[in-house]
């Protein structure tokens, strides 16, 4: 007699009803443009699933040849393919299989045995696998993880049913294929008119302009700025939106110096939030730079021309050195951080042709005399007879002009670059080498003097004073026994007593020097707690992932406390070339006023609208060597603090002065920089 209970026609009408509404979300899903392939599999695959009444699924992409990428599951992991690497292999075998056939296939639990080329299915499900594509390729493979103990008719019924869905989802990657094929139209004549713009022009300042404008469009970010390389550095030339670029302003100096280590390193960076994988430096001119624009995406790539190809077989043999690059190409994303194959596609393309044109601009321009041959081409009509008495008239405004610049007096200003910084600042440096195990502070924050900054701790010091204090504690109890045996004289003959009074003594001078030892070490350990030497704010930046857990040696710098409540100055790095000039103007006005010094007008980068006064107070008499600057004298400038705002006071801020050193003739003043290279590189050889 059968035990099976009747089916309810009421519940099986009911899953037929839930399942023609799966189908027909599955069918609304496929007509639907606006999704990406990442949401389509995310919508679709649940919903088979759902109507196959199957324990999971996973839907497969296809990446390139032979390769595909899991883009959406459910409940793979019970399948503990990713716990064999032999089962992982067989499976995808499998994939393969679907992709090169372009069948659906039904595939048995525990199936396989290596033969067939390897293939097998080494779950405890029954595999349902369909493919997913367009006329021109297959973009993917459904897989479902059926339950294996449904009857043979019912295992068809399923294959059958996902190959129904497999050809909707097929519709859908039809439709977004035909999308794609006219982006890529559009595409196509956006660049054609791209290149034909950045091409119009040879002069590098027009070509910046044009192509970080147009690849804006182009690419479809928020801002693309460009650099051109002048000499070691790149300057920014172009910003997208701007038509004229601040050069004085801190984010395009940040930019600048960004540009400039990513041009050295001829790297693409590409940021969206992680820093780990690039080099120290990049790092450091990245994160300051992101720190000032909080932009979420920074790509920069270096333009260059492509290194010729070799013209022979030797050549060919030996790797060329690139060519160094002539500017860089900098796109950002304020808010977006993601780098989608779209974007990285498109900045790939731009900055190719961007690179050419640039640096036949470059090239151009860098041709020996290349602005008088123009102006010369643009002069011709000067000598016609026509045009002499107007010839003439410009050469007498020439001649008047010439004794100008030889006779006419003007301000002389010498300019330099510096930062403003507390006067009471203190570098606080480790006092015994050792690891830091504490950092009690941040960035930013108020400490009294005498404050516990930092915590260090040094086995090796513990360790000896473990040991003095073993030994000391032995020594005393050596004297404390000899002075008992020396109480009692009735059981000591006199040579015991001189013996033991000897030792004694020994004892006494071993307990001192030990304990002269244990003072030393215990001032040494103090040294591992780090205080504050003034009462200021914690200027360092990051102070806590600077130091924890690292070694550090003594007289090393942790950290910088400033005052930054009390006065303040300008640190100016002057060249060393003109400290004679600097000198002798402070001398002259000293002669007039012993109380008086020079005057310097200054700007703040974060603020140059605005420009200040202030009067130099103290001049340093050795000169110090900076990478990028080269020799320099620190002038230390006083300023008025009430000339600020309390967000403008930050200490290292940068700032551009100019020092005045009276007066000199208008041409020197002009051209100072050229005099004095004629009379140290050329009239001196010549003498």
């Amino acid at each position: 007699m059968s035990t099976e209970q009747p089916l309810d026609p009421q519940l099986i009408e009911q899953t037929r009803q839930q399942i023609r509404q799966l189908v027909a979300e599955v069918a609304e899903l496929s007509s639907r443009t606006d999704l990406t392939p990442d949401q389509y599999c995310a919508e679709f695959l649940p919903r088979v699933v759902s109507a196959l009444a199957a324990f999971g699924g996973v839907f497969w992409t296809v990446e390139g040849p032979g390769r595909i990428s899991l883009t959406y599951q459910m409940n793979l992991q019970q399948t503990r393919l990713a716990e064999d690497e032999e089962a992982r292999q067989k499976h995808n075998r499998l994939l393969q299989r679907v992709l090169q056939t372009r069948e659906a296939i039904l595939v048995p639990p525990q199936s396989g045995s290596g033969e067939n080329n390897g293939e097998a299915n080494p779950t405890d499900f029954l595999l349902l696998l369909g493919p997913v594509g367009t006329e021109l390729e297959v973009v993917g493979v459904v897989e479902i993880f059926q339950r294996p103990d449904a009857p043979p008719a019912a295992q068809k019924g399923y294959l059958r049913f996902l190959m129904q869905m497999c050809d909707m989802a097929s519709d859908y990657f039809k439709s977004l294929q035909l999308r794609s094929l006219s982006d890529r139209q559009s595409l196509w004549s956006r660049l054609e008119e791209f290149t034909r713009l950045i091409h119009q022009s040879l002069d590098p300042a027009e070509t910046a302009y044009t192509l970080a404008n147009e690849a804006r469009r182009l690419i479809e970010c928020d801002r693309v700025t460009i650099s051109v390389r002048r000499g070691r550095r790149q300057v920014i030339e172009a910003i997208s939106g701007q038509d004229v670029v601040n050069k004085r302003s801190n984010v395009v100096r940040l930019l600048g110096d960004l540009a400039t280590v990513v041009a050295t390193a001829r790297e693409n960076v590409w940021f969206c939030g992680d820093t780990s994988q690039l080099a120290p430096q990049i790092e450091d001119a990245l994160q300051q730079y992101v720190d000032e624009s909080h932009s979420k995406t920074v790509i920069v790539i270096p333009l260059g021309r492509p290194a010729p190809p070799p013209s022979d077989e030797a050549e060919a043999d030996r790797p060329a050195d690139p060519p160094p690059p002539v500017g860089t190409m900098i796109v950002e994303q304020i808010e977006d951080s993601r780098i989608t194959p779209q974007l990285r596609q498109r900045v790939e393309v731009v900055a190719q042709h961007g690179a050419v044109a640039l640096a036949n601009a470059v090239e151009h321009n860098e041709i020996f005399l290349m602005p008088l041959w123009k102006a010369i081409g643009r002069s011709k009509v000067i000598t016609e007879a026509r045009m002499l008495p107007k010839t003439a008239a410009v050469g007498i405004v020439i001649v008047l002009l010439l004794l100008t610049l030889l006779f006419a007096p003007w301000p002389y200003k010498l300019h330099a670059r510096g930062t403003l910084e507390p006067v009471l600042r203190r570098d606080v440096f480790a006092g015994i080498d050792g690891i830091v195990d504490e950092v009690l502070v941040v960035h930013g924050q108020h400490v009294n003097q005498g404050d516990i900054l930092a915590r260090l701790r040094n086995s090796e010091l513990k360790q000896q004073i473990l040991e003095i204090e073993g030994q000391l504690a032995a020594n005393q109890k050596q004297v404390a026994t000899i002075r008992r045996e020396l109480a009692d004289l009735r059981m000591l003959s006199a040579q015991e007593r001189n013996r033991l009074t000897g030792q004694l003594a020994e004892l006494e001078a071993r307990q001192i020097s030990l304990a002269a030892q244990l003072a030393i070490l215990r001032e040494k350990e103090k040294e591992l707690t780090v205080l504050s030497p003034i009462s200021g704010d914690v200027v360092t930046w990051d102070v806590y992932n600077r130091l924890i857990n690292r070694p550090v040696n003594r007289g090393q710098a942790l950290m910088r406390i400033a005052d930054t409540s009390g006065e303040w100055e300008l640190e100016l790095h002057m060249s060393e070339d003109r400290m004679g000039e600097i000198a002798l103007a402070r001398q002259q006005v000293k002669a007039q006023d012993p109380s008086q010094d020079l005057t310097v007008e200054y700007v703040l980068a974060t603020d140059p609208g605005r420009t200040r006064t202030a009067r130099v107070k103290d001049v340093y008499v050795s000169a110090e060597v900076l990478p990028e600057e080269g020799n320099v004298v620190m002038i230390k400038v006083a300023v008025n603090k009430d000339d600020f705002d309390a967000t403008q006071l930050r200490p290292g801020a940068t700032v551009s002065a100019k020092v005045h050193c009276g007066t000199r003739s208008m041409g020197y003043a002009w051209f100072r920089d050229l005099i004095a290279f004629i009379q140290t590189r050329v009239l001196f050889y010549l003498w």
